[in-house]
């Protein structure tokens, strides 16, 4: 059997363990730069208000059951609950796979109904006595079953629920458009071999759902059936790729400043580099250029253009000054005197694990592909006193008019100790 555990509503949950008072109110989180609603209260969501809804339209606006209330993105908080949750996993299930910042699979060690109904309640009541976050828990042979079942545990009171053996009633209740896996273009393809619900796609023939969606949507349907074929899709493997972007607070129109973004986002994504332990051996950079008119004085009309280059590091490295140095002598070919600047960002490609073998050079001098130690004592520093404690001069000093916009920002109360909750 297969679990899934679903933080409900987790953003807002988490903002309601380092604030009590917004228990019982319509809380929403809102997106980067506070754009729009991307998590909602229930008592948010009674009021009709759509998910993607946009802050200004919300933000003067009255209400018969009292103010909204309006929190900016807390990645740091978030983060952390969710790492204290998935702690907890590891120590009470047999094995556990994180497929998103509030969800994860989990294998259990009980094996009955009555069983997995009593352990579901007690790991539920366990992470909300530790974390302070309610979930749903949903038990089935397969993770599309128990992406069912979670869906179900979520509106019960006890907030658990193990699929039944023959879960056919269920399965003809929901739309084949709602099943986890089924792609936004199938729908129309589905109803057209009258495939309108889970069970009719779990009772297809194979060659009819092949035709329609290939071998993932027949994936799908042999989930449906209780036979497993999503295996554990992280499987402890390390990244591809490494990317760090952000859309800016204000619009950028300097070359320092656009400098100082991409060596933040450089170092925030060097440091996810170094946490997996690998090397990169060059990066992409990029940005986006969006404004009524390109370039000041330009032409009209809008432009939404992205702009980068690409450069190879002197050999793999995980260091960050090494990086910056590289990348800031392509920069000029990246920035153009008078455009405006809304994003940019930056991807490694090419990791390879520190340490490991590769295939040297005959003609050139040895090269060691190991971890920097230097950085491996600044990460540790950071990681003891603050992220931000011993930073690289290029991210910039003081004001930085590109950080992106959280004026409504809760405390990192977990993570920052100058942020500390405060017993009175």
């Amino acid at each position: 059997m297969v679990g899934l555990v679903d933080g409900n509503n987790f953003f807002v949950s988490c903002e309601r363990v380092v604030n009590p008072k917004l228990n019982g109110r319509p809380v929403a989180v809102l997106s980067n730069n506070d754009g729009c609603c991307v998590a909602r209260s229930n008592e948010f969501k009674a009021l009709g208000i759509k998910m993607g809804t946009p802050y200004y339209q919300l933000k003067d606006r009255e209400f018969p059951k009292g103010d909204l209330v309006f929190c900016s993105s807390n990645y740091e908080l978030y983060g952390d609950l969710s790492r204290r949750i998935v702690s907890i996993l590891r120590d009470e299930a047999l094995d556990v796979e994180q497929y998103s910042i509030d969800e994860a699979f989990i294998w259990p060690p009980k094996r009955s109904p009555d069983d997995l109904f009593a352990y579901g309640r007690r790991l539920r009541a366990k992470i909300l006595q530790w974390v302070g976050i309610p979930c749903g828990i949903g038990f089935a042979p397969t993770k599309t079953l128990a992406k069912i079942a979670n869906h179900i545990g979520k509106k019960r009171p006890e907030g658990v629920f193990v699929l039944p053996d023959d879960p056919a009633e269920i399965l003809a209740s929901i739309p084949a458009d709602e099943v986890w896996g089924v792609g936004r273009r199938l729908p129309v393809k589905l109803r057209a071999e009258r495939i309108l619900s889970a069970k009719d796609l779990r009772d297809a023939p194979d060659d009819v759902i092949r035709s329609v969606g290939g071998v993932t949507l027949l994936r799908t349907a042999m989930e449906l059936r209780g036979k497993p074929c999503l295996m554990n899709e992280n499987g402890g493997a390390d990244p591809d790729s490494i990317t760090c972007s952000r859309s800016f607070g204000e619009q950028v129109t300097t070359k320092d400043a656009l400098m100082e973004s991409i060596a933040n986002f450089t170092a925030q994504a060097a440091t996810k580099l170094r946490r997996h332990g690998l090397l990169a051996s060059g990066c992409n950079v990029y940005a986006q250029v969006v404004t009524a008119g390109m370039f000041e004085g330009g032409f009209s009309g809008w432009a939404d253009n992205f702009h980068g280059y690409t450069v190879m590091f002197p050999q793999p490295t995980d260091a960050t000054n090494v990086m910056l140095r590289t990348i800031r002598e392509g920069f000029d070919a990246l920035f153009m005197p008078g455009a405006r600047y809304r994003k940019s960002g930056i991807m490694f490609f090419g990791l390879e694990k520190a340490g490991g073998a590769f295939q040297a050079d005959l003609f050139v001098p040895a090269e060691k592909r190991e971890a920097s130690p230097l950085y491996r004592t600044i990460d540790a520093l950071n990681a003891k006193l603050g992220r931000t404690k011993v930073f690289s001069a290029a991210e910039g000093i003081g004001k930085r008019s590109w950080k992106m916009r959280r004026a409504m920002l809760s405390p990192r109360a977990t993570t920052n100790w100058a942020e500390l909750l405060v017993v009175k």
